[in-house]
């Protein structure tokens, strides 16, 4: 990791930190329960880290090579599908959640309305919540509704850590600009965590250094 840049990419866990995100992760991550109201929330008795990305960053798929459990999170092709706050268990200790996608222009207006909803409510009222981690896809950038999640997030006072998804699918210069770009955007919110992550789920980049990252949240 290097000092002289704004946003580093975290380092990869030592060995210590590894073993402790192995415990975590082997501990058969389940599907708890989705939730479409504040009401159904599980009780905010362990950490909680939620993970956002605007539809077809490529979330479910992360979410199932986080946890080594192919079809644990849903990916689909149709963009928005996922309409409700997921909640997983990783062992006694955390929550892995599983928030909405946003950037769904061909849901009904008033459906995204009810998300959004629901996700700002949950942002500001979850007292249990210690990091949001925001997907950015590598190919493209930060978007406008990655903007906007990131200012939610800043409000809602909520340390986000941007994580760069797909990343073997681009060339290494367009990844260096990705970073850039990524960057900058970052330097713009206050909430934003000083490290990001740069992933594929496909190869296998960044995975462990996200899971070590998760497992050494309290």
């Amino acid at each position: 990791m290097s000092a002289n840049l704004p946003f580093p990419e975290a380092d990869a866990p030592d060995e210590a930190a590894a073993e402790r995100a192995r415990k975590l992760f082997v501990s058969e991550p389940e599907f708890l329960k989705g939730v479409v109201a504040m009401s159904g929330m599980p009780p905010a008795d362990r950490t909680e880290i939620c993970v956002a990305g605007r539809s077809n960053v490529g979330k479910s798929t992360l979410i199932n090579a986080l946890t080594g459990r192919r079809a644990l999170a849903r990916a689909s092709n149709t963009p928005g599908r996922t309409q409700e706050i997921n909640f997983f268990t990783l062992g006694q200790s955390h929550y892995l959640v599983d928030l909405p996608g946003y950037g769904y222009a061909n849901a009904p207006v008033a459906v995204v309305a009810k998300w959004q909803a629901l996700l700002q409510a949950y942002l500001a009222g979850r007292a249990s919540l210690r990091r949001a981690f925001v997907l950015i896809d590598a190919r493209h950038g930060v978007k406008d509704v990655d903007e906007e999640i990131m200012s939610l997030l800043d409000a809602s006072a909520v340390t986000f850590q941007a994580v760069l998804t797909k990343a073997d699918k681009v060339k290494d210069a367009d990844r260096a600009r990705a970073l850039d770009r990524t960057r900058a955007a970052l330097a713009r919110h206050p909430a934003a965590y000083p490290e990001l992550i740069v992933t594929s789920s496909e190869k296998g980049w960044g995975i462990e250094t996200l899971r070590a990252t998760i497992a050494g949240i309290e």
